[in-house]
C-alpha cells in the first residue's frame, strides 16, 4: 500500500459518543460527502461490522468496493479493500480516537490506490480533501 496521508480535528464530545458514529456505516450517506451508500454484509461479536459494501461518489470516480473492519473499543477503527472496484484497487484507513481537554482528537488516516495512473501529488491531495471533509462532517453530525 502507499504512503498514507492523515489529519486531526478536535470533536467536542466523548469518545464513545464519536465512536458510535463512526460505527453506524449505514448512516455516513447523512455527514459524510460523496458516500452514497453503505451496506453492513457481516457483523463481530461486539455488533459491530466486520465487512460492508460501500458505494462513493468522488467527482471524476464513482465506484463501489467491499471492505473489513477492525475494532479497537473505542479507540480505533480500521478497515482495508476486500473487494476491489472498477477504479479503486487498495484502500486502508483508520480513525484513532484520544481524549484531550473539553473535547476527543479525532485522526483519520486514508491511503487509496486507483487503476488510473495519478502522480503521488495529486493522489495525496485528493486523499487529504477526503480526509478534511469526512473530519469536519463527523464533528458537525456529533457537535450538532
Amino acid at each position: 500500500m502507499a504512503d498514507r496521508t492523515s489529519s486531526t480535528i478536535t470533536v467536542k464530545a466523548g469518545k464513545a459518543e464519536i465512536m458510535a458514529v463512526i460505527a453506524d456505516l449505514e448512516a455516513y450517506p447523512k455527514w459524510a460527502s460523496g458516500i452514497r451508500e453503505i451496506t453492513v454484509q457481516e457483523t463481530g461479536a461486539d455488533g459491530r461490522a466486520s465487512r460492508a459494501e460501500l458505494t462513493f461518489d468522488g467527482g471524476p470516480f464513482s465506484d463501489t468496493v467491499g471492505l473489513a473492519y477492525t475494532w479497537e473499543g473505542d479507540d480505533r477503527a480500521t478497515w482495508k479493500l476486500v473487494e476491489a472496484g472498477s477504479v479503486v484497487t487498495g484502500l486502508h484507513g483508520s480513525y484513532v480516537l484520544a481524549e484531550r481537554d473539553g473535547g476527543t482528537e479525532v485522526t483519520y488516516e486514508l491511503a487509496v490506490d486507483v487503476r488510473v495512473p495519478l502522480i503521488g501529488m495529486v493522489k495525496r491531495k485528493a486523499e487529504k480533501r477526503i480526509i478534511d471533509t469526512a473530519l469536519k462532517g463527523l464533528r458537525r453530525h456529533v457537535e450538532g
